[in-house]
């Protein structure tokens, strides 16, 4: 689990094929300093498991056919900069929102409006995930824990601070490019209890796990 709060920018430096699998190194020496092998850090959103002991600030994650093709992954090269954060503790101030790592889809800037230091940015995402989104609620760009300004049927709107386009690869990004798009997990939670209690089930309540052991 992750909070949306990027702890820095890292540097794409290999991607192999193996196979069905890609193994991808990066270098972050923030995330890289504590790192073990099976720890979590996400990367543009996606949440990896390390699979060695990072060496010099670079450390080492496999990722899925599917993983690659339902994110940006497949556009990253050598160099490519990416946005760093490691998981949460117990002890972690949950500063933006709950962010499983898990992208629900890939979405593309479509426009860009400076506004001195800081910027309004206007993404596009496949319609079906709308109902996920509202007013004020919270998103995640690229990992990056953000809050909606406006929404229309296939495009939100955030406004970027200078602060976060400083410590992001939101700075550099540019219309048209791709972005990994999370959304909000509780949204999605609610909507299948939801549709659990259509199925015919008793209503959720606390006799209810009573019943079953709870």
């Amino acid at each position: 689990m992750f909070t949306g709060i990027i702890e820095e920018t890292g540097t794409v430096t290999g991607v192999i094929r193996h196979a069905d699998l890609w193994r991808i190194s990066v270098a972050g020496p923030a995330v890289s300093a504590d790192a073990a092998p099976g720890d979590s850090i996400a990367v543009d959103g996606v949440c990896v498991t390390v699979t060695a002991p990072p060496h010099d600030g670079v450390f080492i994650f496999d990722v899925s056919a599917e993983t690659w093709r339902r994110t940006t992954m497949e556009e990253w090269r050598a160099g490519t900069r990416v946005n760093l954060e490691r998981a949460v503790t117990p002890a972690t101030r949950l500063g933006g929102h709950l962010v499983q790592g898990h992208v629900d889809a890939r979405g593309s800037l479509t426009d860009r409006r400076e506004s001195g230091a800081a910027a309004e940015l206007t993404f596009c995402f496949p319609e079906k995930f709308r109902k996920y989104l509202a007013q004020k609620g919270a998103v995640a760009v690229d990992g990056v824990s953000l809050t909606v300004a406006k929404l229309t049927r296939d495009t939100f709107s955030v406004a970027v601070i200078p602060h976060t386009l400083g410590l992001t690869t939101l700075a550099e990004k540019k219309p048209g490019e791709p972005v990994n798009l999370e959304f909000d997990v509780i949204a999605k939670y609610t909507e299948s209890l939801l549709q659990f209690r259509g199925t015919g089930e008793r209503e959720l309540s606390e006799d209810y796990f009573s019943e079953r052991g709870f």
